[in-house]
């Protein structure tokens, strides 16, 4: 039997977020990203869907590709800012981690007056709030850079309404036909794609991340004691404290 498209808390999952993610975006203390990863590319002469833009002719049929890349954003929805990064590797709990850190690293200056982080995201195998490296690694950004941090799952089967979803759809319309045959292709499609009128920023990763990266469950229970969980809504809302002892649910 397949698995059920609509959890039970599905409602107030959302009830939840129409709270949490305005009051982010009008808090001046706050800024909301929205986090995921878009489908792995192949990288090769394979005909695509659409109307091509150029006149190499595409393979008649499938092969192995020459390597492939995965796209994963971070977008900040109140400032149509859009960062790309394309990765080599698997997109893993510390790949997703490391991405957010060197997001923050260079656009903290930005922002001085934020001390608090709304992440909105999709309940996946690598970043849902159980997953033990995951959560290590968000206490210790917390820790890092003294920041408070909001998790803000979207439910499962509903990942379409998570803000950075409506650029996956831009970027697939801009290359849709076009011979993604190598890194620099892809890299200068996404470059050229265009949001409400800019461009994003796109960054290759070239680094190498291992998955199945677990915790201890005796290490699993010490951060449990730094967070806090929305009761009834555990799974999908979690807070993390950078500045203070414990952390406070929306």
């Amino acid at each position: 039997m397949p698995p059920p498209k609509r959890v039970e808390q599905t409602d107030a999952i959302f009830e939840q977020l129409s709270e949490v993610n305005p009051q982010a975006d009008k808090a001046p203390d706050t800024l909301r990203l929205s986090l995921d990863a878009k489908a792995t590319v192949n990288v090769g002469p394979f005909s695509r869907k659409g109307r091509s833009r150029t006149k190499t002719k595409a393979a008649d049929h499938d092969f192995k590709p020459e390597t492939t890349l995965t796209p994963f954003g971070i977008f900040a929805p109140e400032h149509d800012d859009l960062t790309l990064y394309m990765a080599r590797s698997k997109v893993t709990s510390d790949f997703i981690v490391d991405r957010l850190r060197d997001w923050w690293e260079l656009n903290k200056i930005r922002f001085p007056e934020v001390t608090r982080l709304v992440l909105n995201l999709d309940n996946g195998p690598e970043n849902h709030s159980r997953r033990t490296q995951f959560l290590k690694r968000m206490v210790g950004f917390a820790r890092e850079y003294r920041i408070d941090i909001e998790l803000a799952y979207y439910p499962p089967y509903h990942s379409k309404y998570n803000p950075i979803e409506r650029c996956w759809g831009i970027l697939e319309l801009h290359w849709n036909g076009s011979l993604l045959d190598s890194v620099e292709a892809v890299l200068g499609y996404a470059e050229t794609m265009t949001w409400k009128g800019g461009h994003p920023e796109v960054v290759l990763v070239e680094a190498e991340y291992s998955k199945g990266v677990r915790l201890g469950r005796a290490e699993m229970e010490a951060l449990e004691s730094e967070v806090t969980r929305l009761p009834t809504l555990e799974k999908w809302f979690v807070s993390i404290p950078g500045r203070s002892k414990k952390g406070r649910a929306s």
